[in-house]
């Protein structure tokens, strides 16, 4: 049996509007019978900014010197992985600051820098160290109609880590503003998609550019989404306080 990892990185743990669409998908993988799933929290976890002491790359090569944390077990968790996907909302145009601490602790599955050029073919600027890594799969949601630009920061981060091509992103746009509205046959008619997404990816290891661009279509049209959010943030000012 085949095994996925998802590392939730939402305040809101269990609460994240953005794990709805992660379980979609995780679960369309797992009723193929191929796969067994764990969800780990990564606020539950104690994980120590990176120093930058570069030891990873040098003294101790691929490995990092801090000892007294969870990177070690978590990243042991994602070795031994087939799948990984990180789960999150999108954070002011980059991944949530626990995610960072955390994406920067990986520096030590990183290949060590030495003054070799950028790729030009769109390669991991460093190269994996291990030999075996799991699929990576991020799947992140914003409040955004237009995500491409809002997103492209994070992109070339996630391209210079892993090289194009060798990760799967799927976005979710609108999605907090679903959830809350609470209509039940819209959310599950969304989230189907997701499912189906899963089984797909699970028979083939990959997905059409037909269902990656039916994942990014947004559930509302422009003009409805406008009234929506100036509905909600009329009704936040009205609360009034902190």
């Amino acid at each position: 049996m085949k095994k996925i990892l998802v590392l939730n990185d939402s305040p809101k743990k269990g609460a994240s509007a953005t794990l709805n669409v992660t379980k979609a998908f995780v679960d369309g993988m797992l009723s193929t019978n191929k796969y067994e799933t764990e969800y780990v929290n990564l606020s539950d976890l104690n994980i120590k900014p990176c120093t930058g002491c570069l030891s990873c790359w040098g003294r101790t090569e691929g490995e990092c010197v801090i000892k007294n944390d969870d990177i070690l077990t978590i990243k042991e968790k994602i070795l031994n992985a087939d799948v990984f996907i990180e789960s999150y909302p999108l954070f002011f145009f980059g991944m949530p600051g626990t995610m960072k601490v955390f994406t920067d602790r990986m520096l030590s599955m990183m290949k060590t820098y030495r003054g070799q050029k950028s790729p030009e073919n769109g390669e991991s600027f460093h190269g994996i160290r291990n030999d075996k890594v799991p699929s990576f799969i991020v799947i992140t949601s914003c409040a955004y109609t237009e995500f491409g630009p809002v997103y492209e920061p994070l992109i070339s981060q996630y391209d210079c880590i892993c090289g194009k091509g060798n990760y799967t992103m799927l976005f979710s746009p609108q999605l907090k503003t679903l959830i809350d509205l609470q209509n039940e046959s819209k959310i599950n008619k969304y989230l189907k998609k997701f499912y189906d997404a899963g089984v797909e990816y699970a028979n083939n290891g990959f997905l059409s550019d037909e269902t990656y661009e039916l994942l990014k279509k947004p559930p509302f049209s422009e003009g409805a989404y406008k009234i929506f959010l100036d509905n909600f943030w009329r009704e936040e000012k009205e609360k009034g306080g902190c």
